[in-house]
């Protein structure tokens, strides 16, 4: 069974920073890769960010492409996802997830945590 709790959400302003941590827990760690993503007021969910197993391989989407890092420290189980030049377009509710396989599509990741609210003012 995995779990996966993130933190670090918040109230920023627009042009500020977050960075968020989702920690892993159950069996390796290394085995998955993860991803994060996110759904604002009123909008699906949306694909954010991915990181492969080793950390070696990203991909982001469009919108955050420049401004967000996603990273990975598997000696402590935890992905990151640092958030930088945020805008109001950015206010959601960032999940992470974890996938047997490479993904930004939703429907690969297997397991997810409960989410972190990010809210950006203008």
């Amino acid at each position: 069974q995995v779990q996966l709790v993130e933190s670090g959400g918040g109230l920023v302003q627009a042009g500020g920073s977050l960075r968020l941590s989702c920690a892993f827990s159950g069996r390796t760690f290394s085995g998955y890769a993860m991803g994060w993503f996110r759904r604002g007021p009123g909008l699906e969910r949306e694909f954010v960010a991915a990181i492969s197993r080793g950390g070696g391989i990203t991909y982001y989407a469009a919108s955050v492409k420049g401004r967000f890092t996603i990273s990975r420290d598997n000696a402590v189980n935890t992905v990151y996802l640092q958030m930088n030049s945020l805008k109001p377009e950015d206010t959601a509710v960032y999940t992470c997830a974890a996938s047997s396989t490479f993904s930004s599509v939703a429907d690969q990741f297997g397991s997810w945590g409960q989410g972190t609210q990010v809210t950006v003012s203008s």
